[in-house]
């Protein structure tokens, strides 16, 4: 039975860092219009037999540069450093996040009616 709870706690521990992760990238898509903004990274770390969020990095990725004079932080050539943030990127990142979080909800699932199981066998 301590497989199966170590399987349970594991896939939680899953889905939690999945979901921090879709959290910093629904961040950086709700930015990516905020003027010198960077990209934030989530990096993962083993932690307990499971998988937690770890430190977050940021993308050092030049932001890109956007012609309008009239913008308060233009320079005399009429230019600022729009974000880093690329949409297309984001959405692949919440996509992977997405999946691995489906796919340990799945064990978590799997590991939750192999328990069920168990218990009902022990009933009989």
């Amino acid at each position: 039975m301590n497989s199966l709870t170590t399987a349970l706690a594991a896939a939680s521990s899953g889905m939690d860092a999945q979901a921090m992760r879709l959290r910093h990238v629904s961040e950086n898509i709700a930015n990516a219009d905020t003027p010198g903004y960077q990209r934030k990274i989530a990096t993962f770390q083993i932690a307990d037999g499971g998988v937690r969020l770890g430190p977050l990095r940021l993308d050092d990725r030049p932001g890109q540069r956007v012609h309008d004079p009239a913008h308060p932080l233009a320079d005399q050539t009429g230019h600022y450093d729009g974000s880093n943030v690329d949409l297309i990127m984001e959405l692949a990142d919440a996509r992977e996040a997405q999946r691995g979080y489906e796919a340990n909800l799945r064990i978590f699932d799997q590991a939750r009616q192999m328990m069920q199981s168990l218990f009902d066998l022990i009933r009989r």
